[in-house]
């Protein structure tokens, strides 16, 4: 049996739909186009989700767009930039979920 994706371990029996949804559409189709990269798509996605304070879906992209490629350094550069236009809670909230990963990461602990 194949692994589950993330989203249908997470609500696959309660929204079948949204999960297939979420991983034919958005991370099989839209996350898969090649005009921009997984890694510009990455910081596209971080700084919205920070921007709009979405944190609940902000760590696992984070952890993402670390996987795609993005650096701490990048991504704290992103969330600094963007406290300015999204509102300073925003931004603290994002650079303390990046901290934890990143430390996190580095201690085997994730």
């Amino acid at each position: 049996m194949a692994e589950q994706s993330p989203a249908q371990k997470l609500i696959g029996d309660f929204a079948p739909k949204l999960v297939q949804l979420t991983d034919d559409v958005l991370f099989g189709d839209v996350w898969e186009r090649e005009v921009l990269s997984p890694r510009d798509r990455s910081l596209v996605t971080v700084t919205t989700l920070a921007a709009l304070y979405r944190t609940e879906q902000l760590g696992s992209h984070l952890r993402r767009a670390l996987d795609n490629g993005l650096t701490k350094d990048e991504l704290v550069e992103a969330i600094t930039h963007l406290a300015f236009y999204a509102g300073w809670p925003s931004a603290m909230s994002a650079i303390t979920q990046l901290k934890d990963i990143v430390e996190n990461q580095a201690t085997g602990t994730e």
